[in-house]
């Protein structure tokens, strides 16, 4: 195997450096531990887990802080999902499986956010329901009138009380007047009797005149005077003091000038205690059913922003993790495009914390190389059998003769240019066809070589192409290939020329021999006929004018026959045309103007397309051959019936193209046979009447001697729609004929090409 080539890889995916954690790296996995530290106190306090209480100032304090976090990590996630559409936009690899990836997280994390976010507000909701439904609120308020029933009984105890003390104080007002000491005395044992431990008596400034002494100390506070002053004799006035654990009543005493009479007595501390107890809790029940519905719109509110924080959360962690995952992806896609143009220098960068992908890589690297080392060696290879392929298609290509290469199908595979101009096809149309759709000639040969047991077959063909009908010279060899069927070698050799050329040297001296064998005795005839009638004509008296007639048909006729034999000996003795510097614009011209008077009934127009136009060439015999074609263009015209005619209309139009002189005569006469029109140019072939035959081979031997040819074609190839025939003259502006010389190494050429084995595969 050879080496690799070692020239700079034309792709690089991305730098195997290390990372560098950038600020822009480091604010997403911030972000995030940020927004979850923030949710995890929000949740610990609100639950009551810290030593803060979760007041309202607290929970809005927290509740800033989550929407400050969730409102962070969504910029940061509108910026990689707007990098993440950028990329798809720009059709960057991997885009469409980042999308998917980052799509697929997304769909994971939003899913089960929602449901927990849906479960926990029914879960509040129907909590509070419970909280505040009819049961509840029944044990919360019994609790009340209970204790309050507590107050209310010792409230009526003592109102009984201070009666009967008020009654007994008023019947004891003399004692008041004349001895406080026994006064004091009854006053104490009636608030013994009665369980008071504070009895006393106030004015209405509240001081205090006298009071029992019961041996208990403690503080009870007097009614304040505004107080007093809507305290009657009748209906004593009682409070309930709770902190200070007593109930007091007071009273306005008969037989005394605004005097009261105040009584208190103590509670059971842990009766007061419960009382105070249910008291909050019923004040507090009433303040949370009064704020229920911002309770639940708080705790909803706190539990969503938890929930997107720790819903944005994962969708960056989402995020991240699928850039994590695409980008040696995409760095494979990448590389892999790069492949797909040719490149196989490229090399995907290994970093070995990706783990399976990094082995991934290294896969990929080691293909390439290989990849590389093939196609080298493939591409050796491919130089020599190209080398070998050129310079077989020079051989070719320079061969004369046409080669054309057919497969077991039929199907041709290889064809030289030679071919494509034998046959008019040019390679783009053959190469795959059927051999019978291109040249059907062949087939009646092809045939015969494969159905028999010879390896080479030798014939002619007549081919047709372009309205020009050529003799080709064929051989085919078969040859085995390691298929089951055989390939096929076709050498076309045009031999159009070659068989024109004897069949004029044939014609050429039976022409010889005919002028030679039949002028001698055409004088004889023509002065013994005109003696007859200079002798006899005055004698002959019956049937004078058969006499005469019959003498005239006889010169008549041999005259035709003379003028016969001069074409003949003309056609025989074609002489070597006199190469000279001419205008062809002027030879043309007076050639038109000659058949133009000789035929007044006939619009002849001449068209140079450029004056003047010099060539080399024989004026004589150039002017002798347009005459010749506009005089069978006359006659074509003259043979149309005179209803179809019109009038009759001949064009001369000479050009140059290229190297050569172009005369190109359009008429609207009875135009070319269909059939057989390539055998006009040969001798004594004619479709008048009185023609000879000799017309168009003499023009195509003048220019042939010329270095040209001429062509026939119909009108309407040139004039859309028109009827007749476009004859067209064309010679060489150097008046030879190609160099001869360059023949004889090209026919060498081509007879090595024949001993090439070309496949048709």
């Amino acid at each position: 195997m050879t080496s690799a080539d070692t020239s700079p890889p034309a792709f690089e995916a991305s730098p195997a450096e290390p990372r560098r954690w950038t600020l822009r790296r480091l604010l997403p996995p911030i972000a995030v531990g940020l927004a979850l530290l923030s949710a995890f106190l929000t949740f610990v306090v609100l639950t009551g887990l810290t030593p803060i209480s979760p007041t309202h100032n607290v929970v809005v304090t927290f509740l800033l802080i989550n929407a400050t976090a969730v409102f962070l990590l969504v910029v940061i996630i509108a910026r990689e999902v707007w990098k993440v559409v950028q990329a798809r936009r720009r059709g960057r690899a991997a885009a469409r499986l980042h999308v998917q990836i980052v799509s697929l997280f997304s769909v994971i994390a939003v899913i089960p956010a929602v449901l927990v976010s849906i479960v926990a507000n029914v879960t509040l909701d129907r909590g509070l329901d419970r909280l505040f439904s009819g049961p509840t609120r029944e044990v919360i308020q019994n609790s009340l009138i209970v204790a309050n029933a507590y107050l209310h009984e010792h409230a009526q105890l003592i109102r009984g009380d201070i009666l009967g003390m008020a009654n007994d104080i008023a019947h004891a007002r003399p004692l008041y007047d004349q001895d406080r000491g026994t006064f004091r005395s009854l006053l104490t044992a009636s608030a013994a009797s009665r369980n008071l431990p504070g009895a006393m008596i106030i004015d209405k400034d509240r001081n205090v005149l006298e009071s029992a002494q019961t041996g208990i100390r403690q503080d009870f506070t007097t009614p304040a005077a505004d107080f007093l002053k809507n305290v009657d004799e009748t209906e004593p006035q009682i409070a309930v003091f709770i902190e200070a654990n007593y109930v007091a009543a007071v009273i306005r005493l008969r037989a005394f000038d605004d005097t009261f009479l105040y009584v208190a007595r103590l509670l059971d501390p842990r009766v007061v205690a419960q009382l105070r107890q249910t008291q909050a809790s019923v004040a507090e029940y009433a303040d949370l059913e009064s704020r229920r519905l911002g309770v639940q719109v708080a705790f909803a509110l706190m539990f969503t922003v938890i929930a997107l924080t720790v819903l944005m959360s994962s969708v960056l962690i989402g995020l991240n993790f699928a850039n994590w995952l695409v980008t040696p992806i995409r760095r494979l896609m990448g590389a892999a495009n790069a492949v797909s143009t040719g490149d196989l220098h490229v090399r995907v960068p290994v970093i070995q914390s990706e783990g399976d992908l990094a082995h991934l890589g290294e896969t990929f690297n080691k293909m390439t190389q290989e990849l590389r080392t093939q196609r080298d060696e493939l591409v050796s290879a491919s130089d020599v059998i190209d080398s070998r392929r050129r310079f077989i298609e020079a051989v070719l290509s320079s061969a004369s003769a046409g080669i054309i290469g057919v497969d077991g199908a039929n199907s041709i595979g290889i064809l030289n240019r030679s071919a494509e101009k034998l046959i008019g096809h040019s390679e783009s149309e053959t190469l795959g066809h059927p051999l019978h759709e291109i040249i059907p000639e062949l087939d009646e040969m092809m045939q015969t070589v494969r159905e028999g047991s010879q390896r080479l077959v030798q014939g002619q063909i007549n081919i047709a192409r372009g309205g020009q009908e050529r003799v080709l010279s064929v051989r085919i060899s078969a040859e085995q290939t390691s298929q089951s069927r055989d390939s096929y070698i076709i050498t076309l050799d045009d031999i159009t020329e070659l068989v024109s050329a004897q069949r004029t040297s044939a014609w050429a001296d039976v022409a010889r021999r005919i002028a030679h064998e039949i002028k001698n005795p055409l004088t004889p005839i023509q002065l013994s006929a005109e003696r007859i009638k200079r002798k006899f004509g005055k004698v002959i008296v019956a049937d004078k004018a058969i006499f005469e007639q019959c003498t005239d048909t006889i010169v008549r006729q041999v005259d035709d026959i003379r003028r016969m034999v001069d074409e003949f000996s003309k056609f025989a003795r074609m002489p070597k045309p006199v190469i000279e510097g001419e205008d062809v614009a002027d030879t043309v011209r007076q050639a038109v103007f000659l058949m133009r008077v000789g035929h007044p009934d006939v619009d002849i127009e001449a068209e140079i397309k450029e004056e003047p136009m010099r060539a080399r060439f024989d004026r004589r015999l150039i002017s002798q051959a347009l005459t010749n074609i506009i005089k069978n263009a006359t006659e074509a015209i003259e043979a149309v019936p005179a209803e179809e005619l019109g009038k009759g209309r001949i064009e001369v139009i000479a050009a140059r193209e290229g190297e050569d002189i172009v005369i190109d005569v359009i008429d609207n006469g009875i135009g070319l046979p269909t059939v057989s029109r390539s055998r006009l140019l040969e001798p004594y072939v004619t479709t008048r009447e009185k023609g000879t035959g000799l017309g168009l081979a003499i023009v195509g031997r003048v220019l042939e001697d010329h270095g040209g040819r001429i062509e026939l074609n119909d009108a309407s190839d040139i004039r859309p729609g028109a009827r007749g025939a476009w004859m067209r003259l064309r010679f060489a502006i150097s008046g030879q004929k190609p160099d001869a010389a360059n023949a004889e190494p090209k026919a060498a050429q081509s007879n090595e090409i024949k001993t090439v084995a070309v496949s048709g595969n």
